[in-house]
């Protein structure tokens, strides 16, 4: 199996084997570089992709006793999850009363508390490895109209009857102007169960842990091939990994190394911006240390970071290739959101691949008896890739009711297959994204 077109997503928006200049890579301490693999290597499990998946998967496998190998084509946290929003949010990407009409109830309350269980992998693997990577309570949800705040409103008297869920609470207009005084939001929500974190600093300390675990970390190490039987041959530019299991935790840069994966896994780019430190000016984006999320289909999403800059993520490309310049893409909503910005000096900007599923619903999956794969975070990431590494961990150790659960969630393919889905979305996202500009 050849990887097409994951090779392009590897290596065509970024330096080779460098993280990109995000503020996230300039304000943490890196670590030294891991070996290229060089020949053929044996182990129990052997883990593709070192992101937030990947990393948990080999950290918890190890924690269990097994022999893993974890290579990597690049760096430890160099995709998604050392650029990402760093938001650890409540439930699954799909919203519980969603889910319930698409999965029915009683797996709905499953998926309700694996998603729980996420946020509290998560605070424990911070606390037993003593990760610093600034990990905060709170995300708000913003709406911009009357209609949204009702909706959402109704949804947080949905979680506390059903699911038991208090931490979360509506917000009047009034209550969100004193939290974030943007002109633009109406209303919302705060939950203070949901949380936000300096994703690469995440990343690099679930890669110490793994590594103290006794896990072999190979960087530089691209996958291009994969040989299956009842041992896995998995094959590199200059080496070979002989396993009884693999992982394929590659998100985003799957590729073509697995077709049904390929189906119904869409790498999708977004960006962020970071603009000089604020000062006395962060009372003018948000009044307390929380992250925010709006309800906008292509969504902002924002927080301010430890040294005082607006971190936000948004605006729009349909495309591979990365925008020439991002922070001009960047600051179009984030002007519209914080107009006394506008002219605020952009110090970072960063691009960085993600996926999605046609539902926004993981897809977790054993692809033969010895094969499984977790992707399509669709944005919603940071609990749900640290917590799919430990489920499939669990299920190579006999003990796969977790991601057995996920694993039941129906994943349609793109229409079109691998070569129409992307000109699709790009017509799906030029729809939505109007719709957002006309507020329907």
């Amino acid at each position: 199996m050849k990887t097409g077109d994951r090779v392009d997503l590897l290596y065509s928006n970024d330096r080779k084997e460098e993280y990109p200049a995000s503020w996230y890579a300039a304000s943490v301490d890196p670590l030294s570089p891991f070996p290229d693999l060089k020949g053929a290597t044996r182990a129990d499990v052997c883990v593709v992709g070192a992101g937030y998946t990947g990393l948990s998967a080999a950290l918890h496998l190890a924690e269990r006793g097994y022999d893993v190998v974890l290579v990597e084509a690049h760096r430890v946290g160099f995709g998604a999850s050392g650029r990402n929003g760093g938001q650890l949010g409540s439930g699954q990407r799909m919203a519980q009363d969603g889910l319930e009409s698409f999965v029915g109830p009683e797996d709905a309350g499953k998926l309700w508390q694996l998603a729980e269980d996420a946020k509290g992998l998560v605070r424990d693997l911070v606390a037993r490895h003593d990760i610093d990577c600034h990990l905060k309570p709170g995300i708000a949800h913003a709406c911009f109209s009357a209609g949204e705040v009702r909706h959402e409103h109704t949804y947080v008297e949905h979680l506390r009857a059903r699911y038991g869920y208090d931490q979360i609470t509506p917000l009047d207009r009034d209550q969100m102007q004193a939290l974030c005084p943007s002109p633009k939001y109406v209303g919302g929500s705060l939950d203070m169960g949901a949380g936000h974190l300096h994703p690469l600093a995440y990343a690099l300390g679930l890669a110490r842990a793994a590594k103290a675990a006794g896990v072999r970390i190979f960087e530089r190490t691209h996958v291009h091939d994969i040989v299956r039987g009842e041992r896995v041959s998995v094959r590199t530019d200059q080496g070979r990994v002989e396993a009884d299991h693999l992982i394929l935790a590659c998100n985003g840069y799957m590729g073509g190394l697995d077709r049904k994966v390929a189906a119904r896994v869409m790498p999708i780019n977004n960006f962020i911006a970071a603009t000089e430190p604020l000062g006395d000016a962060t009372a003018r984006v948000l009044t307390r240390d929380v992250a925010v999320a709006d309800s906008k289909f292509v969504i902002n999403y924002f927080r301010l970071s430890h040294d005082g800059r607006l971190l936000f993520g948004g605006g729009e490309s349909y495309g591979y290739r990365f925008p020439s310049d991002i922070a001009a893409l960047v600051r179009k909503p984030m002007a519209q959101i914080f107009p006394d910005l506008r002219d605020v000096r952009i110090d970072y900007a960063w691009g960085g691949t993600l996926a999605i599923t046609m539902k926004r619903m993981p897809y977790l999956r054993r692809l033969a008896p010895n094969i499984l794969s977790a992707s399509g975070y669709s944005g919603h990431g940071v609990g749900t890739a640290t917590h799919a590494g430990q489920l499939m961990a669990m299920a190579i150790a006999g003990e796969a009711e977790g991601f057995d659960t996920m694993a039941r969630v129906p994943a349609p393919p793109f229409p079109g297959g691998t070569m129409l889905r992307s000109p699709l979305l790009a017509l799906a996202m030029t729809w939505f994204a109007l719709r957002d500009r006309l507020g329907v």
